[in-house]
């Protein structure tokens, strides 16, 4: 019979961090050598917090601050780079931020159905979890259409965000798991004495996290499915934009040594 054991009960929540393993089985080999902020009218690719290369709305191409004139051919690379990367920095930011959120809600999830919609705890809860959300769409989206990306690796997905938020993330779970087992002594307390005893009462609550780990499980495997899914399409547009980007290299001298998509092979 299930118990309702801090063990168990730890393990039903970090199913909700499932996710954490699942998306990074989507590996990319690319990584970024350089920052990309993206804003309406430009697109900044910046070495050392120096602006490197500049891609304007208008398709202008600067490099250095000079502004690089542009034949027919050039001028169609360039814009389909520049599409490339206005498609695929928003796609990133969604698919990290959805990541943490598929744990985070199924944490909310738990702390919901043992203590209430309206308690205190999940109330409290849910502020946690606002803030945090907050906070990471922040450091990545400055704005509904304003990102930067820093340099990085790309092959673990779970760690391009999470990683930065990860104490801030375990705090949260170590204070639900707490919540959580103050919630099943409270059920387990308040349950009738004359209908059952002590073990029934501990298998009863037991049942009732058992049940939800088990429906928490079956929603976070199709949620990461989706997820993976998403990152190996996001990585195989990378592959494509490296292609690209490599056509630029060849045809337009001043950025023969420019890489921002480098493989790590």
């Amino acid at each position: 019979m299930f118990k309702p054991t801090k063990r168990n009960l730890v393990k039903s929540i970090l199913l909700g961090f499932a996710f954490l393993s699942t998306p990074s089985q989507a590996h990319c080999d690319i990584h970024f050598n350089y920052g990309v902020t993206l804003d309406p009218k430009h697109i900044r690719i910046q070495e050392k917090g120096i602006t490197y290369v500049q891609i304007s709305q208008t398709g202008q191409l600067f490099v250095r601050g000079r502004e690089i004139p542009l034949n027919d051919k050039q001028q169609d690379l360039v814009n389909r780079y520049a599409l490339g990367i206005r498609t695929q920095v928003p796609e990133l930011v969604d698919i990290a931020i959805e990541g943490v959120d598929v744990g985070l809600k199924a944490v909310n999830k738990v702390i919901a159905g043992l203590t209430g919609e309206n308690s205190a705890a999940h109330q409290k809860l849910q502020k946690q979890f606002e803030e945090l959300h907050w906070r990471i769409r922040k450091r990545f989206n400055h704005s509904d259409d304003s990102y930067y990306i820093a340099p990085q690796d790309l092959d673990d997905f779970d760690e391009i965000f999470a990683g930065e938020f990860e104490q801030e993330i375990e705090e949260i779970v170590t204070d639900s798991i707490g919540t959580i087992l103050g919630a099943v002594g409270d059920a387990v307390a308040n349950q009738s004495v004359e209908d059952e005893n002590n073990e029934q009462r501990a298998g009863n609550v037991g049942e009732r996290v058992e049940s939800m780990s088990d429906d928490l499980a079956k929603e976070i495997n199709t949620k990461t499915s989706t997820l993976e899914s998403k990152a190996n399409a996001f990585c195989n547009k990378l592959v494509e934009l490296d292609i690209i980007e490599s056509e630029i290299q060849s045809q337009i001298s001043i950025l023969s040594d420019f890489n921002l998509f480098g493989s790590k092979h």
